[in-house]
């Protein structure tokens, strides 16, 4: 007969099999475990928590006969403790007392959420105003299926790209916190997200689509666009998955999926979001960026609807004029400004109502959403006197929520404790049992004082005490002295050094009501609660797309607001290509300098599609080149510009190749950096594209650097076409210029004045005279001596001296654009008509030919 196999925890205490069998579902987090006032953590986790936490190890007792490690948290800190878990990049899964303690077994715990870097929702462990984004990617070929998922509300986008360098642009705009892929995948580019691997069967498509439609509660997906898209649908069926698994609840807030087109956004690669600084600086310093100068949202709701737009500028010209048109209605008499004071109580409704949808929503939550729903009836009245089609469309998604406003303003307190738990929650009135349970507990210190009163009547002990302590309950204390005059009905319940407790029948009646009544008071509170969130769950569409409403209007009341202040104006959108600024500025630049900003023009169309930009260094070339770039994303984002005035065409991607730096980690050098920059954007632009280069080819010996550059600038005017600021100090290529089709040549000029230099920063027609190397370089304050030898040497290499070198003299190399050999020949050869030409020219022709070969004239 088989044997049984022995249970391998049968060795291990009650408590310590529970909490591995608890482990055991979620082997890869580290499992805080609540016991009483502290959530700790067991062997092995508890050696990696007090490492990462600096905390206490301890040990608890044996188990399965040896020490068991210990480390702990306490409760009320909690998120603490999480949030520095889960940005060094662990999961971490909550088990959590979900029974009453009676004292007759083993407190009953659960398994309530598994929290990971992409599933943060609670409040303290988010950035308020960035996305919290997890996405999922799955690969075939060339092509891949994105997901994106922002679990805290519940927006969920799918698309597929083709490419790497398609992919990676757009994690880069993303930015996810965590990464899903297939188990067993080769590894994407390093960023900032970590990465977790899953199942591969999760992103089988076509059970993924099973499990999207039974989420969705449709037959098929075909209703939301991704029809056919098979990457896609298996990237967000494992998201999914993986939503599920972590939060171990329903997710009623996702109800469906958006597709992201692939032209839909203009592109920008990584290397031109960091050049660009969006959102972050490469100085670290959050302020000199494009956010930081333009996010003035009242709430963290507009700031990230806001930073989705400078994120993700979209190319849809109908949708950007309706931007415009908003703006340009809430400008008529500063509209914006009243907005944004009706906006100013609005609470972060969008991830309210997904804690609310994952049941881990807190009596506060309840109170701001209840707040704000009280702002909406107004919010509304101001935008009907508004008249622009996107308005029109937002104030249709604010009204309609006087049942639920009203639910919430009877049921809640004005201002409720931070947690469910303290009580205290529900409102005096809304319910008749709750009220009736209080009461036990409001009366009982004048009952008990009462009670004691009597009893010293009754007794004659004047030193009677009637008391409570949260280990014995209610008794009655004597002193030993006087423990003998009792009555009979008296009985005792404890005996100290001096003292004697008691108890009688009236008392322990009281006590079981009073105890019972704080408890049962509790339980009907969490009953009622969970009651509401079902009532704000049945609206959680509606609810959910005026949270969207909200946060669309505080961006553009914001944007408003940052147009009037800072003299931004409406750009123009053309179907026909080109880029027009008059009197462009940096929009950042020009808020951090302590001088006035001088602004400058860009002339570019289907004649003129590319600027050769010379003159000094800290003359404003790199300044100049980033506004452009800035003033055409705002457009595409739905702003205003900084501009007197701006008309821009078609734009589908903008590159840039600005700066120099090691990539130490990936094995590269700096020129290999910005020749791998250089040539993604060689490869990937179009003639509708906007490309920004700077000194391409600086990173190696002049020569290469030089044929470098004259090569990529000859593509780009002739094969891409496309709209280029190309920024050198190789002054040979303004020749180059003058030669091509399509190519101007324009410069940023300075003066010298007082032996010093001077920045004029206005771009001028025409290239520049000279570099001021040296005039830069003691700005920067490189030593007189130095300064005085490279003046020295200048005047040499200026007259022609050759170099010192230690070896044989160098041979003459011929400058990359004086006319080769034979090239003179073959110019005369293509003016000639043979069919004009008689005997004697023809013959006076070819002695002409002989002597530019270099074999003299007629004998």
């Amino acid at each position: 007969m088989a044997q049984t196999p022995a249970d391998p925890l049968a060795g291990h205490t009650p408590a310590m099999q529970h909490y591995l069998r608890l482990k055991a579902q979620q082997p890869q987090a580290l499992l805080l475990y609540r016991m009483g006032d502290f959530y700790e953590l067991f062997f092995d986790d508890a050696v990696e928590a007090a490492r990462l936490l600096d905390i206490t190890l301890t040990s608890r007792g044996e188990s399965g006969g040896k020490k068991v490690p210990m480390a702990g948290v306490p409760a009320h800190a909690l998120e603490n403790y999480l949030g520095r878990l889960v940005r060094r990049g662990r999961t971490v899964a909550i088990c959590e007392q979900v029974g009453v303690p009676d004292g007759r077994g083993p407190m009953q715990r659960e398994l309530v959420r598994v929290v990971t870097p992409g599933t943060l929702t609670d409040d303290a462990l988010l950035d308020q105003r960035r996305d919290n984004l997890i996405a999922a990617v799955l690969r075939q070929g060339e092509c891949a299926g994105l997901a994106v998922l922002e679990l805290a509300s519940g927006r969920f986008t799918v698309g597929e790209l083709a490419g790497e360098a398609a992919l990676a642009a757009e994690l880069a705009r993303l930015a996810p916190a965590e990464l899903l892929l297939p188990d067993g995948e080769s590894p994407l580019p390093d960023g900032p997200w970590s990465v977790t691997a899953r199942p591969p069967w999760q992103f089988e498509a076509q059970s993924a689509q099973r499990r999207l439609c039974e989420q969705f509660g449709v037959h098929d997906l075909a209703g939301f666009g991704c029809a056919g898209m098979a990457l896609a649908i298996g990237a967000a069926g494992a998201l999914l998955q993986y939503a599920q698994d972590t939060q171990l609840a329903a997710l009623p807030h996702l109800r469906g999926l958006r597709v992201q087109a692939p032209d839909a956004v203009l592109v920008l690669d990584p290397a031109t979001r960091r050049n660009l600084e969006i959102d972050r600086s490469l100085s670290g310093d959050e302020r000199a960026t494009l956010v930081g100068v333009l996010d003035a949202c009242v709430g963290a709701m507009g700031s990230r609807q806001l930073r989705r737009w400078l994120l993700g500028p979209i190319r849809d010209h109908a949708e950007l004029r309706r931007r415009y048109g908003a703006i340009a209605v809430l400008l008529q008499d500063q509209a914006y400004a009243r907005l944004q004071e009706g906006l100013r109580g609005v609470g972060d409704v969008e991830r309210i109502l997904g804690r609310v949808a994952l049941r881990s929503a807190r009596p506060r939550d309840l109170a701001a959403l209840r707040d704000s729903l009280g702002l909406l009836p107004g919010l509304a009245a101001l935008l009907a006197d508004l008249e622009a089609p996107l308005l029109a469309d937002l104030r249709a998604a604010l009204p309609g929520f006087e049942p639920l406003h009203e639910l919430l303003c009877r049921a809640v307190e004005a201002t409720p404790p931070a947690l469910l738990r303290d009580g205290g929650v529900i409102a005096a009135g809304f319910d008749a049992q709750l009220d009736e349970l209080r009461s036990i507990g409001r009366d009982a210190g004048a009952y008990l004082l009462e009670l004691e009163q009597r009893e010293r009547e009754r007794t004659g002990i004047a030193g009677l005490k009637v008391s409570y302590n949260r280990v014995h309950g209610y008794y009655i204390e004597l002193s030993r002295a006087q423990a003998a005059a009792v009555p009979a009905d008296y009985t005792r319940r404890q005996t100290l050094k001096n003292a004697e407790r008691y108890l009688t029948p009236e008392l322990k009646s009281f006590e079981e009501r009073a105890l019972g009544a704080r408890e049962r008071a509790l339980a009907r509170e969490r009953l009622l609660f969970e009651q509401l969130l079902d009532a704000i769950t049945a609206e959680l569409a509606p609810l959910q797309a005026a949270a969207s409403a909200l946060a669309q209007l505080d961006a553009l009341t914001c944007l408003a607001e940052r147009a009037e202040r800072f003299g931004y104006v409406e750009p123009q959108l053309d179907e026909a290509p080109g880029i027009h600024i008059d009197g462009g500025r940096h929009p950042v630049v020009e808020r951090l300098v302590g001088e006035p900003f001088v602004d400058n023009d860009l002339e570019l169309d289907d004649r003129r599609r590319i600027l050769l930009i010379t003159g000094p260094n800290m003359g404003g070339k790199s300044t100049y080149m980033r506004q452009v770039a800035l003033i055409v994303l705002l457009a595409h984002a739905g702003s205003y510009v900084p501009a007197r005035a701006a008309r821009i065409g078609p734009v589908d991607r903008i590159f840039t190749r600005i700066g120099a730096a090691d990539d130490v980690a990936g094995g590269r050098s700096t020129f290999m950096v910005e020749m791998t920059e250089t040539a993604n954007i060689l490869h990937n632009a179009t003639d509708c594209s906007l490309v920004l280069l700077d000194e391409v080819g600086r990173g190696t010996s002049t020569y290469d650097g030089l044929a470098l550059a004259w090569a990529c600038l000859m593509h780009l005017a002739q094969r891409v076409r496309a709209f280029t600021l190309f920024a050198t100090h190789y002054f040979e290529l303004t020749a180059l210029a003058q030669e091509l089709d399509g190519v101007d040549n324009v410069h940023l000029d300075a003066a010298e004045h007082a032996g010093g230099i001077v920045f004029l920063h206005r771009v001028q027609p025409g290239p520049a005279r000279r570099s001021y190397g040296l005039q830069v370089a003691a700005l920067a304050g490189v030593p007189a001596a130095v300064l005085a030898l490279a003046s020295e040497r200048l005047a040499q290499l200026g007259e022609g001296l050759p170099v010192p070198v230690a070896s044989a003299p160098p041979q003459r190399q011929l400058g990359l654009f004086e006319p080769q050999p034979g090239q003179a020949v073959l110019d005369r050869l293509a003016r000639i008509d043979p069919d004009q030409l008689a005997p004697r020219a023809a013959l006076d022709l070819l002695y002409e030919l002989r002597a530019l070969a270099g074999g003299g004239g007629p004998p």
